[in-house]
């Protein structure tokens, strides 16, 4: 089950929390972020030339969009970075957010959407819901009443999408169309072959199978379609949050860590932790639909 891939370091980040990558397929660049730090990087896969850029606070996510700029998703709202000028612009409030949340994770889907969470800065408030933002109206979607929300996730053709509680161990996954989308049903209890870790950022892939990052689990793990195990990788780091497809033919694999629950002993068992990581995946991605604005 486990496939022994060469797993490399794309960027030593130093990430507290890194989350939210995602390939741009315009400009050909991998964005993350690093929430804790009010990071958000950029790297060139072609010539390993990376750079950071400070957020007016934490940022959970970047997307790129139709119109140009990203839309990004901090503590207060949603924002749009300018890569020309890194410069960010006060974008939307999130409405009904209470102040001790943050948004977390992300994704589009065929129609430009962009369908977010958000979830209790301190990890202990079920307090985190999903949401969906559609060309400047925002309002609440799929489940809620949750602690720690990841994804959601979406497939190729935009007619499955997936919500993650992480604190739970547990993936949902309900039916998605233009007009919204049915009731989330159970896709995969994690707990069952991952005990001690967590599910964080999915991603699907181009054969519909979905991957998420295992927090405290030290690999990524690949489901089928119908909720089944059967893959896993190992990264060089333990709590691993999240993957997305990108580079020539959307073959390779960037893998997201953190480091804020390490300590001082950890990082000398794995002191590779916090970097972006990268392998050549046996499946490809797909290409992620930008968000529109307008």
């Amino acid at each position: 089950m486990e496939i022994d891939l060469s797993v490399r370091i794309a960027v030593t980040a130093d990430a507290k929390l890194g989350e939210g990558v995602i390939w741009d397929s315009e400009r050909a660049l991998v964005w993350f972020v690093d929430i804790k730090r009010q990071r958000l990087w950029r790297l060139d896969p072609e010539t390993g030339a990376h750079s950071n850029f400070e957020a007016p606070a934490p940022i959970g996510w970047a997307m790129p969009t139709l119109e140009g700029p990203l839309l990004c998703g901090l503590k207060d709202g949603l924002y749009l970075f300018d890569p020309d000028t890194s410069h960010f612009t006060w974008h939307a409030e999130v409405p009904g957010e209470p102040a001790t949340n943050r948004l977390n994770d992300a994704c589009t889907d065929r129609w430009g959407r962009v369908w977010f969470g958000s979830m209790d800065d301190a990890e202990e408030a079920a307090s985190g819901r999903f949401y969906v933002y559609n060309r400047g109206e925002i309002r609440a979607a799929g489940p809620n009443g949750i602690c720690i929300t990841n994804g959601p996730a979406v497939n190729s053709a935009s007619d499955r999408i997936f919500f993650t509680d992480t604190l739970a161990k547990t993936i949902w996954v309900a039916d998605l169309a233009e007009d919204g989308i049915g009731e989330p049903m159970l896709f995969a209890d994690t707990s069952r072959h991952f005990p001690d870790a967590y599910p964080d950022g999915p991603v699907v892939d181009s054969q519909e199978h979905l991957w998420t990052g295992l927090y405290n689990g030290g690999c990524v793990a690949r489901f089928s379609p119908d909720g089944e195990l059967v893959a896993t990788v190992k990264i060089p780091a333990r709590d691993v949050t999240k993957l997305a497809f990108g580079g020539r033919n959307l073959g390779t694999a960037f893998v997201t860590t953190a480091t804020k629950n390490m300590s001082a002993a950890d990082m000398a068992e794995l002191p590779q932790s916090g970097s972006l990581f990268a392998f050549e995946s046996p499946v490809a991605g797909f290409s992620q639909p930008r968000a529109k604005l307008d």
